[in-house]
């Protein structure tokens, strides 16, 4: 049978299910039973007439409707995490490479014109001394 936290959590839904299904029950009489189940199913009885099996039959056929519902959700995001976690993976590999590639071409240009290479990296820190000496300035 239904929970009371099922019963709570998708009263609106529940309580449109009842209504379908047995139709003289009003929203008055299905808010008295709102948050119990016992005493739902006790107000379904004495308003509708119907078997107490029937109604526990009622709420275990929505038990398991909202469960087939929750676990194909979970299933989906599953596999949505499994396929973001694939693009991760794939974009970090391209990523890895394309920095490996930089790096054989970086020391393959130091290697052949090492004092080109020197001077530019000479040039460079120089560059960047003045910069920083620049911008540590106090403003005046």
């Amino acid at each position: 049978m239904i929970s009371q936290q099922e019963l709570s959590g998708g009263w609106n839904q529940i309580k449109g299910r009842l209504k379908e299904k047995w139709g003289q029950l009003t929203d008055s009489e299905l808010s008295q039973g709102e948050g119990n189940v016992e005493r739902l199913v006790g107000i379904i009885q004495q308003k509708t007439g119907a078997a107490r099996r029937d109604v526990e039959a009622f709420f275990d056929q929505f038990s398991k409707d909202s469960q087939g519902v929750a676990n194909r959700v979970a299933s989906s995001a599953r596999q949505y995490a499994q396929q973001a976690g694939d693009s991760v993976s794939q974009g970090y590999e391209q990523v890895a490479d394309t920095m490996q590639e930089g790096y054989e071409q970086a020391e393959e240009v130091i290697r052949s014109r090492p004092a080109e290479s020197l001077s530019v990296a000479f040039g460079a820190g120089i560059i960047t001394g003045i910069l920083v000496t620049l911008l540590m300035r106090p403003s005046r």
